[in-house]
């Protein structure tokens, strides 16, 4: 028999697909500059006893786009006729527990540094392991990342988390041939991206100006250090 947690994740499957028309947007990302601002920040975050991760940075750049989208971080009410908007940035991670897939959320991002983001993260991958997550981190999430690469995933269509309006995949990590802007052909570390949107709410177009915001954030990680308060 199935477990309490995949019941639940079953039956919120099975609404978003039945209640929500999914459209996909895929991208990719050049890595290479992520990388290397990771790799420069690694020892400053072992120091504080975190392991640093590339998640707390996609979730940090997925949050300085809510704030140029607000539309995105919102929700549809069950008429179809309202939108609500939220301040808070509550950004969700897809997280293989002992119990199975849960769906935790990081609070108030906005606020937050990219090391105290990596803090909540290890925070909550600990407590799913352990099979204890609380409510509270599982409960008023506005918008999901699942990182189906860390297994070793290239591509997915993501299903949506109801009742949040977008979630996005991210692949593994491929060494593939690129041309540069001389037209000689390089070595570059690519991730390949996929959105999932509500289209009742969410056109094509502003997913993709969306999604464009957002890797240019991560392959420009400085420009999105600029913008942090």
């Amino acid at each position: 028999p199935l477990t309490p947690v995949q019941k639940a994740m079953a039956k919120q499957m099975v609404r978003s697909v039945s209640t929500i028309p999914h459209f996909t947007v895929s991208d990719e990302l050049v890595m290479d500059p992520l990388i290397a601002l990771k790799g420069s920040l690694k020892a400053q975050f072992a120091d504080a006893d975190i392991k640093l991760t590339f998640m707390p940075f996609f979730i940090k750049a997925l949050s300085l786009c809510l704030t140029e989208f607000p539309q995105f971080n919102a929700r549809l009410s069950e008429d179809g006729n309202a939108m609500t908007y939220f301040d808070d940035h509550n950004i969700g991670f897809a997280v293989d527990s002992s119990a199975g897939l849960l769906v935790p959320n990081i609070k108030q991002v906005q606020n937050l540094s990219v090391l105290e983001i990596a803090e909540a993260m290890q925070r909550i991958v600990t407590d799913a392991k352990q099979g204890k997550v609380s409510s509270s981190d599982l409960k008023g999430g506005t918008i999901s990342i699942s990182n189906v690469g860390v297994l070793g995933g290239t591509t997915a269509t993501p299903i949506i988390n109801y009742p949040e309006l977008a979630i996005v995949a991210l692949g593994k990590i491929q060494q593939l041939p690129r041309f540069d802007d001389q037209q000689q052909v390089i070595s570059q570390s690519v991730m390949q991206v996929s959105w999932s949107a509500d289209h009742r709410v969410i056109d094509g177009a502003t997913m993709v100006r969306f999604n464009n915001v957002w890797l240019d954030y991560l392959s420009n990680p400085l420009k999105m250090l600029s913008k942090l308060r």
